[in-house]
């Protein structure tokens, strides 16, 4: 029998059950479809494409190595497989569960109503722990942690099908625009299995303690997600590859705690992701009815542009949006305060200012995204608020003021007493003038009014109600598989410094 197997963000052979399962049944079709509409949405950018590319060029090489190489395919996805299956005529398309954006899902629904039409099975397997079609939370965790726990996906070999291979787009020919990240990780599987490896050898033994601050974070965190985000490393093999390293390392306490901080965080990655296949409007509409509106429908453009430019006068809020910008990641905490500083001071609406994120993440993963976006703006309605304020964060995380100096530079001859505020320098003015703005809202008293209004809010009747109603279906912490020795704390920082 012959398969189409219908590769999305799955980009590799290994540990890859929809791969295995056609293979198993006879030849295969391998086929990566590259859809100019899905690079049109507003939460896709040139960085991601040329990750992607780079993954697709290793998968191509590892498929051929098996047999078979990936057929490329450039154009709308249900015409695509209509033209491959007038011609080849697979019994079957068999894929991996995807949970992506809502033009994803459209896009899912439209090859679903043609195979039905055409009377073509189109086989969909997990490969992650996320559940399809979940219908409570109550053991969820065990669910996931058992399909962990199975044996690894396996492939011998693949049967030659004739047909050509196809040409990777470029980034202009996709319309992308110009993306410049200079300093962005490489695609692939075999870069992804270099960082897992550096990661579980030497750098991970100061994951726990290195992973908030900017400065550290670059080394000690395990750099996977982009790897993980579009299927060039499994969750599972990586989940695996942690309990490996945890057993041999027994009696070296430190580095297994480390190691356990991080498949915590492994397990809430499926949690946060869960979150959006249950409720797919996460991604446009706040969690909680009472936070809809929260934020002015017409958006401040200067506050804006202020924000994306990293210009807006806190040093250390700018420090990390050009860091972003340059590198296509940026440690979780600095995420979280981004966000909450575009949500909360600046008053800006977390879907304006989440899709602007998603753009620069090399590692976007919708799933993770938007729960995290709107946790951190205050519209779940069950989150504790975590409003930053940018002048203690950099204090606390940048105490000497490297990593503002190194990515504001304009700020080099501020002394190291007001390097967090230059505003208070009495040479402030004379000398960054024309070269560094002012702050664009008071910190303080922008967070005083954002706190004032959402407290409002959380006081209205029916508020807490719903609130429950939000636990209910999503889960709460305790939903999530986190060890009972990983490290503690806000839910807002058990989440993806990966």
């Amino acid at each position: 029998m012959l398969s189409l197997v219908w590769f999305k963000r799955d980009l590799r052979v290994a540990d890859h059950p929809a791969l295995a399962l056609a293979a198993a049944q006879g030849a295969v079709l391998p086929v990566y479809i590259i859809e100019p509409d899905l690079w049109a949405q507003p939460d896709a950018s040139g960085r991601q494409w040329a990750f992607v590319a780079e993954c697709l060029q290793a998968l191509r090489r590892d498929l051929a190595a098996l047999g078979q190489p990936l057929i490329l395919r450039e154009g709308d996805a249900v015409e695509v497989l209509a033209r491959l299956h007038a011609k080849h005529r697979f019994a079957q398309i068999v894929s991996h569960e995807e949970t992506g954006n809502g033009w994803s899902y459209a896009r899912d629904l439209r090859v679903a109503a043609w195979a039905r039409d055409k009377g073509l099975p189109w086989v969909e397997v997990p490969q992650s722990g996320v559940i399809r079609r979940l219908v409570s939370r109550d053991g969820w965790a065990e669910r996931r942690n058992r399909f962990m726990a199975q044996p690894l996906a396996e492939i011998a070999a693949l049967q030659p099908v004739t047909e050509g291979t196809g040409a990777l787009p470029s980034a202009r020919s996709l319309r992308l625009a110009e993306d410049p990240c200079p300093y962005r990780q490489q695609g692939g599987r075999a870069a992804g299995m270099l960082a897992l490896e550096s990661f579980t050898s030497t750098r991970g033994q100061s994951y726990r303690s290195a992973m908030s601050s900017p400065l550290a974070a670059e080394r000690a965190c395990s750099r996977l997600s982009p790897y993980l985000a579009f299927g060039a490393l499994s969750g599972r093999e990586v989940v695996q590859d942690i309990a490996r390293e945890k057993e041999a390392r027994r009696g070296q306490g430190h580095w297994r705690a480390n190691l356990r901080s991080f498949d915590s965080r492994l397990a809430w990655r499926d949690h946060f992701m869960q979150k959006l296949e249950d409720q797919p409007a996460l991604e446009t509409r706040a969690l909680h009815s009472a936070m809809e509106g929260l934020h002015p429908s017409v958006t401040d453009a200067v506050r804006l542009q202020a924000w994306q430019a990293g210009e807006t006068g806190l040093p250390f809020v700018d420090a990390c949006m050009r860091y972003l910008r340059a590198t296509g990641w940026i440690n979780f905490r600095m995420r979280a305060m981004l966000q909450a500083i575009a949500s909360y001071h600046l008053w800006l609406d977390w879907r304006v200012t989440g899709l602007h994120l998603a753009r620069l993440f090399t590692d976007y993963e919708p799933g993770i995204h938007w729960s995290q976006v709107q946790m951190q703006s205050g519209t779940t309605g069950i989150n504790a608020l975590r409003i930053y304020d940018p002048v203690k964060q950099g204090h606390d995380q940048d105490p000497k003021g490297q990593f503002i100096r190194r990515w504001v530079p304009e700020l080099a001859p501020i002394p190291d007493s007001f390097v967090h505020e230059p505003w208070k320098w009495p040479q402030a003015r004379q000398v960054l003038a024309g070269r560094y703005p002012e702050p664009v809202i008071d910190p303080a008293a922008a967070a005083r009014a954002a706190r004032a209004e959402i407290a409002r809010r959380r006081h209205q009747a029916g508020f807490h109600t719903e609130s429950a109603r939000v636990v209910a279906r999503h889960g709460s912490r305790k939903a999530a598989p986190v060890g009972p020795r990983a490290r503690q704390g806000p839910v807002t920082q058990m989440m993806l410094d990966l």
